[in-house]
């Protein structure tokens, strides 16, 4: 079992521990100024991912035989990430005077790199396929970390299409429910982009805030309701988000495979993925207390039976996890997805974890009931 040592603090501590671990893995570390207390070491066991060094101490590592792997150069993406994105560093030199800026971001410019490097390994070449897993890899390890370092009450998150406009009753049931969710100490989560996903993280990054002051928020969206991968849709978030003095964290869990879609500017930290399908299964199952499924097509259908699956085999946490479908007819009529989901939710004796309903009020004191359950039976 080895350590993992990725800031600068977890380093110096370490470097100072008469009693050190010789198992430790360092990741995305500049060694450089750390060259003597390195070169007295027995290093053989450790390994190096996405480190700088001097020469001479990359020398010394490999004679010791330790595991070293650098970082991959001319890429548009850290491939060794430590932490995850922020809306910040995604849209640095956004100008939300000038919403066409988003080309230049950074978001932008490694969805450009995605696209022109199509994601087979013949057609893009196994070091840009290695470099995109390597980067995911990291991403995953960030957002374990991001998850060990909060403690909130449970992870909760949100599906639903990214074509909902502004300003409807389900975005405004949406954000009104993760708004109070946030406020009750649970962290919410989204799949990242806009639409539903906005409308979640919207309501989370509010929490501090009152709810008529949302409310305001989502009117002053409504004059830019469908989001759109070049114009207003990001700079009325990005006026918006500037009203907030204290926001609320939440994650979005967005992917470049739809990255003319930008990440919502309400998600405060972002595990931003190339590989969808390491995305999704990642997301659903970090929502161990539950997800609320809103109106959605086939992506959010899909991610329904996902979870299902996860519920069905037990697969996280030897239990199932609460299921929500939001709007009672949406999920009985035009997506008949309610009836094969209890039937499913029968065989397996999860049903009183299933949730149909149109009221912002009872999915709340559901999914709040069953996380009480849950912590009685600890």
């Amino acid at each position: 079992m080895h350590n993992e040592i990725d800031k600068v603090p977890l380093l110096e501590h370490w470097l100072g521990d008469p009693n050190r671990s010789t198992h430790v893995v360092f990741q995305g570390l500049d060694l450089s100024e750390y060259e003597r207390d390195f070169c007295a070491l027995d290093l053989k066991h450790c390994i190096f991912i996405g480190c700088h060094f001097t020469p001479s101490l990359a020398v010394h590592i490999a004679r010791q035989g330790a595991v070293m792997i650098p970082e991959i150069a001319g890429k548009s993406f850290n491939v060794f990430r430590t932490r995850l994105y922020s809306p910040e560093e995604l849209f640095a030199g956004f100008d939300d005077h000038h919403p066409e800026s988003y080309t230049d971001t950074p978001d932008a410019t490694i969805y450009r790199s995605y696209m022109a490097a199509p994601a087979t390994p013949r057609e893009a070449g196994l070091d840009e396929v290695l470099a995109r897993r390597l980067h995911d890899f990291s991403i995953t390890d960030a957002l374990q970390d991001f998850l060990d370092d909060h403690d909130p009450r449970g992870v909760i998150a949100v599906m639903g299409g990214h074509d909902a406009p502004r300003g409807t009753a389900h975005y405004r049931g949406i954000a009104s429910l993760t708004h109070h969710l946030r406020r009750d100490g649970y962290l919410i989560l989204s799949g990242g982009g806009p639409g539903i996903m906005e409308a979640a993280n919207l309501g989370a990054y509010f929490a501090n805030e009152s709810a008529e002051t949302l409310s305001a928020a989502i009117d002053e969206l409504v004059r830019d309701p469908m989001f759109t991968p070049v114009g207003p849709w990001l700079a009325a978030a990005w006026r918006v988000r500037r009203r907030v003095a204290k926001p609320a964290r939440s994650l979005g869990i967005p992917t470049w495979f739809y990255g003319h879609e930008p990440p919502n500017a309400f998600a405060t930290d972002i595990a931003k993925y190339f590989e969808n399908s390491e995305r999704e299964e990642g997301l659903l199952a970090i929502a161990k207390d539950g997800i609320v499924f809103a109106e959605g097509n086939a992506g959010t259908v899909q991610e329904i039976f996902q979870d299902a699956n996860q519920n069905y085999y037990k697969t996280y946490y030897e239990r199932a996890s609460p299921m929500v479908l939001f709007g009672r007819e949406y999920w009985t009529k035009n997506k008949q997805v309610y009836p094969l989901l209890m039937a499913l939710a029968r065989e397996k004796k999860f049903e009183e974890m299933v949730l149909l309903s149109d009221d912002v009020e009872e999915i709340a004191a559901f999914l709040q009931d069953v996380a009480s359950r849950d912590m009685r039976r600890v």
